[in-house]
Formats: structure tokens, sequence, C-alpha cells
């Protein structure tokens, strides 16, 4: 390759990079490569130099032999290693030496025939992830080469191509369907004479879209994180289209349109997502790279009727409230039963959360996380308001159980009142086996200063509550940079921000306890935090009324936020 190719490549990093000059006459040739807009770190180049994988949290040193033959310390860092995307932290040091170490891993990697054998490598979604980051990192590993290792480039990816159109008859529904899809556009689009699938695979992941993303632009797994995930791929697959000079499907851009105003829908002041259903620790640098792409820079929407969302934004106060029925059992396996579960925020501090899922180990947090204990709303009897299968052999196939039974009816309205907005929402999920119906009703002031409301279990008419116990939590778990103290009189929490912000919940009539619970979405890890916690039984008292209210500094407020109780931030 003449020097020119190689400078092409090198400076090939701002968007969809041509390739179909570097080898001409070539019928099985590369045309494009797609831009990635994952971030790239390059100092990360030089541990993998040095033999040091670093993912998912734990280290491998493979010191002299192939990485690819030694035993993995979690399913989580095998994913990251077989999906290629640290090709991108070598691609950014854009270095001799970090192009002639990406190489030799490639060739590794296609030259060992019992690599393709390992049942991670040939899951779906990391099948999908490897051929996107080697028809995106291909400037890297192709840069300095000859057309020998070129050839044998081009027969390794087609063969992990052919990989990918099989796992289409067995694949599991909801993102993974699509990330294989998309991987598979981008084939097409990448590779020399592929009009006729082109064509195909646009159709196909046209009805997928069409299918998976719903009209308010919620995905149908009701997941916030599928929204980071899908579009991270689906705007440089815009690109590419565009690069090729082929109109893209209106159903691509039609999604997009739609799936963006929903990152707005779910951030917090803070920048982090809400934590419903699998949500995980915010990937603040993809977030922050997709909202670049947000023409419209608007307020968020309110409310999001078809994914069951509901938003309410007063001063500086943030509300955001699951207000939606479970997901279809095929794409449920990530699902929560969280159902009327809200996250609050002040500003920038985030006050009450849900416990939401770790991004590493998730198997081993499941089951707690799912259930409704781990949300901040009502719990009816220690039990959740979904069920979820326990056949093992499902559950290892879809990667968690599925919903078999929850609300089917949940409903919510909002209006305008004086001084604020109040939301009103109920669900069934406690009808069939209890015969009772969760109905929570809030406040927001319009300054932002308070929030009120008030949790009921009651009967349908005509009904009544079935079996002998009656009991029931209401739950608000609080942020781990939250600092909370129980009021002398047991009916109060006082609440101190990072920011120094004073916020006091009170509970009319009934005793507040305050207990300990954890924070599974921290970027380090699983934190402890408290949780306030109201316990009551529903035939002697079947409602309790509370209130989040922002409080004026006194000296009195002073010392009380000395004395605070601080828990431990410490990872579990």
């Amino acid at each position: 390759m003449n020097r020119f190719a190689r400078n092409v490549l090198a400076r090939a990093s701002g968007g969809p990079v041509a390739l179909s000059r570097l080898w001409p006459g070539r019928t099985d040739r590369l045309i494009i490569a797609p831009h990635d807009l994952r971030t790239a770190d390059a100092t990360r180049a030089a541990e993998i130099y040095a033999g040091r994988f670093v993912f998912a949290g734990k280290i491998v040193n493979c010191h002299g032999r192939s990485i690819f033959d030694l035993e993995p310390p979690s399913e989580d860092w095998e994913v990251a290693l077989l999906g290629f995307g640290w090709l991108r932290h070598l691609r950014a040091a854009d270095t001799a030496l970090t192009r002639a170490n990406a190489r030799a891993l490639v060739e590794d990697w296609i030259s060992n025939p019992t690599n393709k054998r390992r049942p991670v490598a040939r899951r779906a979604d990391v099948l999908a992830r490897r051929v996107i980051s080697l028809l995106s990192q291909a400037p890297l590993v192709l840069g300095d080469t000859d057309n020998k290792f070129y050839r044998r480039y081009l027969r390794g990816l087609a063969r992990e191509i052919r990989y990918l159109r099989y796992t289409m008859v067995d694949i599991p529904d909801g993102v993974p369907r699509l990330q294989v899809l998309i991987a598979l556009c981008y084939t097409a689009l990448c590779l020399a004479n592929q009009a006729r699938h082109i064509r195909s695979v646009s159709r196909k992941l046209s009805d997928e879209l069409q299918r998976q993303i719903l009209p308010d632009g919620g995905h149908v797994s009701r997941n916030p994180g599928a929204l980071i995930e899908l579009l991270i791929d689906l705007l440089p697959l815009r690109q590419t289209f565009a690069a090729r000079n082929i109109a893209p499907p209106p159903a691509l851009l039609n999604a997009i349109d739609r799936m963006m105003p929903m990152l707005r829908f779910f951030r917090h002041g803070d920048g982090n997502f809400a934590l419903f259903n699998g949500m995980s620790a915010t990937a603040s640098d993809l977030l922050a790279t997709l909202l670049a792409y947000d023409d419209t820079h608007g307020a968020p929407m309110a409310n999001m009727p078809h994914t069951g969302f509901q938003r309410l934004d007063a001063g500086q106060l943030t509300l955001i409230m699951d207000t939606g029925a479970p997901p279809p059992p095929n794409v449920s396996h990530d699902a929560h039963a969280g159902c009327l579960s809200f996250e609050l925020s002040s500003g920038i501090s985030r006050i009450v959360t849900n416990c939401g899922m770790p991004t590493t180990g998730r198997d081993n947090w499941r089951p707690f996380a799912r259930g409704t204990a781990a949300h901040s709303t009502l719990t009816y009897h220690d039990t959740s308001s979904c069920q979820f299968v326990e056949l093992s052999a499902m559950k290892k196939l879809l990667h968690g159980a599925p919903v078999v039974s929850g609300p089917s009816e949940v409903e919510s309205y909002r209006e305008i009142v004086q001084n604020g907005t109040l939301l009103t929402a109920s669900h069934d999920g406690y009808l069939a086996k209890f015969g009772v119906i969760h109905r929570r009703v809030v406040m927001v002031a319009d300054d932002g200063t308070r929030l009120d409301g008030e949790d009921t279990l009651s009967p349908p008419q005509g009904g009544r509550l079935k079996g002998a116990n009656a009991d029931f939590a209401l739950r608000f778990h609080l942020h781990p940079a939250v600092k909370a103290s129980r009021l002398s009189d047991a009916r109060g929490v006082m609440l101190v921000l990072p920011n120094r912000d004073v916020w006091t919940f009170e509970a009319l009539d009934d005793k507040v306890d305050l207990e300990d619970s954890v924070f599974l979405a921290g970027n380090d890890g699983p934190r402890r935090t408290a949780q306030i916690v109201i316990r009551q039984d529903a035939r002697q008292a079947p409602s309790i009324r509370w209130s989040f209210v922002r409080s004026t500094a006194s000296p009195a407020v002073t010392n009380a936020r000395r004395n605070a109780r601080r828990e431990p931030e410490l990872p579990l």
C-alpha cells in the first residue's frame, strides 16, 4: 500500500471512511468504514500493548500468551473482549506500534478456529458488536498492511457475517434482534456488490424499528438504557447511508427523530437517567455524544403514553414516574416490578431513586433489583406487583426471567390545580392475588419547593381484601449522596443534599423508619444508602399521606446538618 493510501486511513476519523480506492479492481472489497461514536481513550492502548486487558472491572494479563486462550474472569469481561470495541482505543493512539498491535490481535482471532466455538463468541449481540467493530476500525487494522493480510481479513470478516446471518433464526427478541439487523445493514453498505442485500436488510430493519420503537420514542422493553444502546449505532448508520449516496430508509429516520426526545425525558438534573426496567449507571460520555445530535434542545415532554411514563417539572424539581404496564413477555427479561415508582431530583441533586441495576454482575443482583421492594413505591405483603418465570433453562436462554403476570390496567392522568400540578395513577398488580388496587396521587408545587403525595390501597367497587394479612410498606430509596437523619418525633426525616440544600420528609400520623438500602447503579458499583420506610395494615389504615418539603436555612437546621447521620459511601 502506498504512502498516500496510508495517510488517507490515518486521517480518517470524523466519519465514514472511503476504502474502495485503496484496493481497485477487487469485487470482494471494503468500500467504506462507518464512524464509531463511542468514546476512545488513547491511554488504554499502552495497557493493551503491555498485555493488560481491563474490562468490566476485571484485569487479565496475558504474559505473552494469546488473550483469547485465557480463561475469562467473568462473562461481562468476555463479552467486552469478544466484541472488539477496544480496537477504538488503539486507533485513538494512532501510532505504527498500535496499528501493528491491532493487526496482531485480529490475526490471532482470525487464525485460531477454536475461538469461533466459544458460546459467548456466537451470542447474537456479541457477534453483532464484533462485526461492527471490525468494519469501523478497518482503517486502523488495514492502514499499513499488504494485500495478503487484507484478503485474510476479508475472509475472516465474511465468516463472521455468515455466523451473524445464521443467528437470525433463533435470535432473542428486543435489542439483540435490532443489533443484528443494524450490523447486517452495515455489512451491506460497507462491502462491495451488496445492492441486493442493502434493499433486503434495510426492509427488515425498517420493519423491526417500527415494531420495537413505540410512537412516543420509547423502546418496547421500557428500558431507558435501550435508547442509548441503539442510538449509538443508528446515528452512524444514518451517516453511512448518506456517505454511500443512498437514501436512508424512512423508518430509520423516523425512529431516530422519535427516540432523541426520550433522552431528555429520562434525564435528571445531574445528567443521569432515571432507573427503570433494567437501567444501569448512565454512560455519560455516550449520552453527551448523542445529545450533540439533538437539534431540538427543547424542554422534555411531560407524558409518554405509549411507553408508560410521566414527568413533572417545576422550578428545580423533577419527578419521573413509571405509569405503564409490563412489556410483552418476549421482551420483558429485564423488566422490573416498579409500577407507580418515581424518582425525584432537585437541580443537580438526586433525592429519591430506585435501586437500579449494576453494570456488571447483573445476574447476582437481578432477583432483588427487579422486585417491587427495590423501587420507591408501595409493596403489599412483601410481594412484587409482577411475577417472573422461574424456569432455569429459560432464564439462561434469555439472560433473565420474563414477566408472566403483573398489572394489566394502569391508569394515569394529570391536571393543573391551584399552585401546582396533580398526577393521579393506579395499577391492579395486587388485585388478582390480594383483591386491592394501588392508587398514588402526587402534587408538585409550581415553585418546585414541595411534593405532596398519598398512597392508597383499596378493593375495587364491591370487592374486599383477600387473606388474613393486609400489611404493606411504603418505600423511598435515597440517593447515596443524600445525608438522612430521623426527626425527634419519628414522623419525618431530614435530608441534606450535596449542595447543602435541606429537604424534610414527613408522614401524616404514621411512624417513619430509616433503614439500610443499596444503590446498585453507581459508576463504581453497588453502594450503601438509606431508605425511608412506612409500614401499615391496610385494614386499619389503607392510605398514607406524605410530603417532601424544601426547608429554609436557619441556625437549627445548620446544627442538624452537622449531626445528620452519615451513611458509608464505599462500595459493598
